[in-house]
């Protein structure tokens, strides 16, 4: 994993997707190269009174489509090449499911666990006092991320606002009292398990006779791991950086639910199924796999003792570009995260949009209009796939970058 580059990864998908579309290199460079990178220092006072300083960036990708969009994420291992990866998943993410958005990404390499609460706010402060005038409601919309929560998009607001005035459009993922969308929490795991019906259906499977793993029981795999149980699939195993819990029988997914609850967000210490790791459950025989945790856990090394029928990427990059392509010789269907996990962006669209016009849903509509939003993208990239016949990453990547492709043809380049 330590070799995983994931720009590297996510631009070899995109040529795959631009040689079917027969695309000349001077186009690529164009659609690939993002339009600005910025790097800032983030220098802090610590609780002990010591000093200091992080690296942030924020790369913005494409804004050809409409203004930029894309999370803030703190993990201590981003960097510039990871930003600018997710960045331009970003900009196809937005265009395959077909909302008004470019794409972008930020991040801070810091570990927040190692923080205290006054300390996270301080950074998220100063890193909006450097980026302010690149960001805002109708340029570059920033939003939760791996490490972030709905507090820290409010600190942003506030910090934003400061120097531009009232306008909560300025970013996504808010608490529903600053001006959020009822159901953004749960909306990348609800988004996963409306594509899961709708693969299964696709297939010709039934929920009940369907098992499955997910691996991470964070926000995205928790939320959907209720889903899929509430819709009769069995659920044999999930994990979290604690390990992962198998019962053959399927999991009390309520009961892990409370657990984790009650444990700060943990799975540590759960004595209602076998433990096993992390690497065991993605080997796990079962006919669904959704990796929900990490990036490039599904490589070469391991893709051969994969045994699940399909595979759907709740996380960013899952799948190497060489495993993916092994699943695909060998019949293995691979749901791509620029679908996958589109349904966090899809409701922040949903959010912005209430925010311009000062107008809030109900959560039946967000849920009505995610559903939507995401079965009308599904039923395209199938029909995609089998019409140019290449899997459904290939086919998700030719619709989002022929989408873009036409907006800067259109737009004047």
């Amino acid at each position: 994993m330590s070799a995983y580059k994931p720009f590297e990864a996510a631009r070899l998908f995109f040529d795959r997707a631009a040689e079917q579309l027969e695309f000349p290199d001077e186009l690529r460079v164009l659609l690939t190269t993002p339009e600005r990178e910025v790097q800032v220092q983030v220098a802090i006072e610590m609780d002990d009174g010591s000093l200091r300083t992080f690296l942030g960036y924020r790369v913005q990708h494409d804004k050809s489509r409409g203004p930029m969009k894309g999370g803030l994420r703190y993990h201590p291992d981003v960097d510039l090449n990871e930003v600018r990866a997710l960045a331009s998943l970003m900009t196809w993410k937005t265009a395959v499911v077909n909302i008004p958005y470019g794409g972008a990404k930020g991040g801070i390499a810091v570990n927040p666990r190692l923080l205290s609460r006054k300390e996270l706010e301080r950074i998220t402060r100063k890193f909006i006092d450097q980026i302010h005038d690149i960001i805002g409601p109708r340029d570059d919309i920033p939003a939760p991320d791996m490490g972030t929560h709905a507090e820290v998009m409010s600190w942003i607001r506030n910090q934003w606002e400061k120097y531009h005035g009232f306008n909560p459009a300025c970013v996504t993922g808010k608490p529903v009292e600053h001006y959020g969308a009822k159901g953004r929490e749960e909306a990348t795991g609800r988004g996963v398990g409306i594509l899961a019906f709708k693969l299964l259906q696709r297939l010709g499977r039934k929920p009940t006779e369907t098992t499955c793993a997910i691996q991470g029981f964070g926000n995205v795999g928790a939320h959907a791991a209720k889903f899929l149980y509430e819709s009769d699939i069995k659920l044999l195993a999930v994990s979290d950086l604690s390990g992962a819990y198998y019962h053959p029988q399927g999991l009390d997914i309520p009961k892990l639910l409370r657990y984790s609850l009650a444990n700060n967000g943990s799975l540590e210490g759960y004595e209602g199924a076998e433990r096993i790791s992390n690497e065991e459950l993605l080997l796990l025989n079962v006919q669904l796999l959704i990796p929900a945790a990490l990036g490039g856990v599904i490589t070469e090394s391991n893709v051969d003792r994969v045994q699940a029928e399909m595979i759907i990427e709740a996380a960013n990059g899952p799948v190497t570009p060489m495993a993916d392509q092994v699943l695909h010789d060998r019949g293995c269907v691979v749901l791509p995260d620029i679908l996958s996990n589109a349904g966090g962006v899809t409701v922040s669209y949903f959010e912005w949009v209430q925010n311009l016009q000062h107008y809030q849903w109900p959560l039946d509509r967000v849920r009505q209009e995610l559903d939507r939003v995401l079965s009308h993208a599904f039923e395209e990239i199938w029909q995609e796939s089998l019409q140019r016949q290449v899997s459904l990453r290939t086919a998700a990547y030719m619709i989002a970058i022929r989408r873009v492709s036409d907006a800067k043809r259109l737009g004047g380049i």
